[in-house]
């Protein structure tokens, strides 16, 4: 007999928005530390290098576990659970007397971490309706891209401060004060089933890999999401060697594409109960494809210039801004029975492509080149995946309706 269903409980939007900020900011806080941390410690910057490739893999990977295991035990501990991880990692990293230790504490810190990721999105939709569910995702997606965007921002000014090992103690102590929220504001707001085999996970899992709708919506959604991972990996090559700007003008053009970002978030929840949820999808990505186009056909042509660059991203990303929420959405409501399984499947996806991407961009002798094709392909991607995902939709509801 299966367990009633909880009354839906509300939990607090702008905590699971911090918990998500916390877990995508430490993925690239670090990396203005990277050099006074290589010296502090001994080692060359390849070394250090690998605490970057370690959180993002972290989170890729401890997605696949939390989703479904809160769908058997309940959201709220495993989410405590994931912040206090993240609370201690942070404090580890912070104290590491070697690199071997810096990097296995980035490991538990990123397990920690991918907690909110996978979970805040499993908490909107146990308790929002579809159409709402949209405007909240939107808000969560949004720390999901701005946060390694703002990360480097901020992890320059604590190394300014204090070196190194004050990244990670601003870390733990965000990861304490989310935990010490978490604790006291977020309820309960799953049915959890108390059941938890190995096999029941790969059940879960097999389920959704046989759904094509939920394989295109997850394939697509990633694409759109974290495309522009690449874009900022190479915006200090592109913006200091090959346009001839300042250090301090990366720094200001990041800021720039995310508040585009944030614009395109804001114009999701404002348009979602307005505009179906297909528009959103296609439309959007739509505009990134457009804007990843000129940007390589600029860069070809030898017209490419800070001014442009920076314009064309900030259209990319309100492109992605409105696509991305709708995707979740969609990913998220193709099984009821598995939402925790979806969010943690969908979550390891995008972070697996971000991982992709963040790689292809260093290919080739031209950032910028190297950038806008991956961000047109990217966008060509999930531009196909979507359109074949809104198709099996119709046709699913058809064949429905005419076994009726």
């Amino acid at each position: 007999m299966s367990p009633a269903p909880l009354p839906r409980r509300s939990t607090p939007l702008w905590l699971l928005a911090l918990i998500t900020l916390s877990g995508t900011l430490a993925m690239h806080m670090f990396v203005p530390a990277l050099p006074d941390a290589a010296r502090s410690l001994g080692v060359g910057s390849a070394a250090v290098q690998a605490t970057i490739g370690v959180y993002i893999l972290g989170l890729a990977v401890g997605q696949l576990v939390y989703g479904p295991l809160s769908d058997a035990l309940g959201r709220r501990p495993l989410l405590l659970a994931g912040l206090s991880l993240y609370a201690l990692g942070g404090v580890a990293a912070m104290l590491a007397p070697t690199v071997h230790t810096l990097v296995a504490a980035r490991a538990v810190q990123a397990l920690g971490g991918c907690a909110g990721l996978a979970l805040g999105r499993a908490m909107v939709r146990d308790t929002t309706e579809p159409g709402d569910a949209v405007r909240a995702l939107a808000l969560l997606n949004m720390m999901m891209m701005v946060g390694p965007g703002m990360a480097p921002l901020i992890g320059s000014g604590l190394v300014a401060l204090g070196g190194w090992r004050a990244v990670f103690a601003a870390l733990a102590l965000l990861g304490a004060a989310t935990l010490l929220l978490t604790w006291r504001r977020v309820p309960e707001t799953g049915t959890p089933t108390g059941r938890v085999s190995a096999r029941g996970l790969a059940r879960d899992y097999a389920a959704l890999l046989r759904s094509p709708a939920f394989m295109a919506f997850a394939v697509g959604g990633g694409c759109a999401t974290t495309a522009v991972y690449a874009f900022i990996s190479a915006a200090p090559f592109i913006i200091i060697e090959q346009l001839h700007a300042s250090v301090h003008t990366v720094g200001i053009a990041l800021g720039v594409v995310m508040v585009g970002l944030a614009m395109g978030n804001v114009l999701t929840r404002w348009l979602a109960p307005r505009v179906r949820l297909e528009r959103l999808l296609l439309g959007g990505n739509a505009l990134s494809l457009a804007s990843a186009l000129a940007f390589l056909a600029l860069e070809l042509a030898g017209h490419l210039t800070l001014e442009a660059t920076v314009g064309l991203m900030v259209v990319f990303v309100l492109g992605a801004g409105l696509a991305s929420p709708a995707a979740m959405s969609k990913v998220l409501m193709v099984d009821a029975h598995h939402v925790g399984a979806a969010a943690g499947l969908y979550g390891f996806t995008q972070m697996a492509l971000g991982a992709l991407f963040t790689m292809l961009v260093g290919w080739g002798s031209n950032p910028a080149v190297s950038a806008a094709c991956v961000l047109f392909g990217a966008a060509l991607a999930a531009q196909c995946c979507l359109r074949f995902g809104v198709r099996h939709e119709r046709r699913a509801r058809r064949v429905a309706a005419a076994g009726r």
